[in-house]
């Protein structure tokens, strides 16, 4: 397939925490907060003139001196990120938004404060508390922690609009980027299809750590150059996989896992596009906060939540997106030492094969793997299984 006019300009903004966009927004006088949850509800991080960009740590080499505060068996992307802190790498940053999602993270967020990594003189970082389950008290307490700690704090330390039309506006925003995003998605359902697991790996990365208006016209701009996009005359790929699971914000990884010849055609992962990238429907009867903590809460896929509902959801979801989207198995994969999907996986990857019917390959991953020859050898070993499983149902259909 011709290569997409953007692709390397994409690739290139993913190689720094600090892109070419940031700065650019920030020129404009932008403020800039990061987070690392999909539980901080983005849309309310774009109010105004702010703008959110989710952390990642690209190029990570050496977390010892994170390790050193931190211990090494907390997960490496919570590691890495305080690594490249204490480097240094986020002096961009005008606030931390932080939610108590899981230990390791608050570890992090507290480091962040502890060694006051950021030198700018307004900086700070704020924490939220983040129900287990969902009823309606629950929702209420998310609904006044988003208040307290990151509207009202924005208006207090920057003076910034975090009236209901500025929080309307921003979600009108951020439904552009995911009709455009969810629309690049389903041509991923076609047998031979018009865009890559990396190409979309790369393309949803960026609406994550880029401002919305400064990312917007180039996804337009993909959008309509991949509607005129001719696939290749074969198929290059041997199979197609769903992956499910953990942290995921490395393309490479996506990139090893097609190199070894299976077509990544489903992402329910954190840094994906499921959950993440879902339309919010508002109505003008009820309050836009609660609307939004809800809506964010309910498509949320995070195993944090252990409620009986939604342990079956999560399994349903990766069991939908399979199926909707063709894939003939599914990598269920977590990061090294995160407790909350270390548990899922161990448990989930078995049910899936044993209740659901599926070929799983289950992965227990460092932060960058990337360049694993023994993830490779797996893929590829998995991606031979599943071709085998193909030839015996077709034989038996004959």
């Amino acid at each position: 397939m011709k290569d997409l006019k953007h692709l390397i300009y994409f690739e290139n903004l993913l190689e720094n925490a600090d892109n070419e966009l940031i700065e650019k927004e920030k020129k404009a006088g932008g403020i800039c907060l990061g987070y690392t949850c999909f539980h901080i509800p983005e849309v309310l991080l774009n109010v105004d003139n702010c703008f959110s960009t989710r952390l990642r740590a690209p190029n990570t080499g050496s977390i010892d001196i994170a390790t050193y505060y931190m211990s090494n068996y907390t997960c490496e992307y919570a590691r890495a990120l305080l690594e490249r802190a204490i480097e240094g790498g986020y002096q961009y940053l005008d606030a931390l938004i932080g939610v108590d999602a899981c230990s390791m993270m608050n570890r992090s967020m507290e480091h962040f404060e502890i060694l006051e990594v950021n030198k700018n003189p307004h900086f700070f970082v704020t924490h939220c508390d983040m129900p287990f389950k969902i009823t309606d008290y629950t929702i209420d307490g998310y609904v006044r922690q988003m208040r307290v700690h990151v509207l009202d704090r924005l208006t207090k330390e920057f003076g910034a609009d975090t009236s209901d039309a500025a929080i309307r506006k921003a979600v009108e925003e951020h439904n552009e980027v995911c009709k455009i995003i969810s629309e690049i998605s389903k041509m991923r359902k076609r047998k031979n299809p018009i865009v890559t697991g990396y190409e979309f790996h790369v393309l949803n990365l960026v609406t994550y750590v880029c401002p919305k208006s400064q990312i917007l016209p180039y996804l337009r701009e993909t959008l309509e150059e991949l509607k005129a996009r001719r696939p290749d005359r074969k198929n290059p790929y041997r199979a197609r996989v769903a992956v499910v699971g953990s942290e995921i914000d490395d393309p490479s990884l996506t990139k090893l896992i097609e190199g070894a010849g299976a077509l990544v055609v489903s992402d329910r992962y954190c840094f994906g596009s499921t959950p993440g990238r879902e339309v919010i429907e508002l109505n003008d009867e009820e309050d836009v906060l609660t609307q939004i903590c809800r809506h964010y809460m309910e498509v949320s896929e995070c195993a944090r939540y252990i409620s009986d509902e939604k342990v079956l959801q999560r399994r349903e979801t990766s069991d939908r997106l399979a199926k909707e989207f063709g894939a003939e198995g599914i990598i269920y994969e977590q990061m090294k030492y995160c407790d909350y999907w270390g548990f899922e996986r161990a448990l989930v990857s078995h049910i899936m094969h044993d209740e659901y019917g599926w070929p799983v390959l289950s992965v227990d991953r460092l932060y960058n793997n990337g360049n694993s020859g023994q993830l490779r050898t797996r893929v590829q070993a998995f991606v031979e299984s599943l071709e085998i499983k193909r030839i015996h149902k077709e034989e038996g259909n004959k």
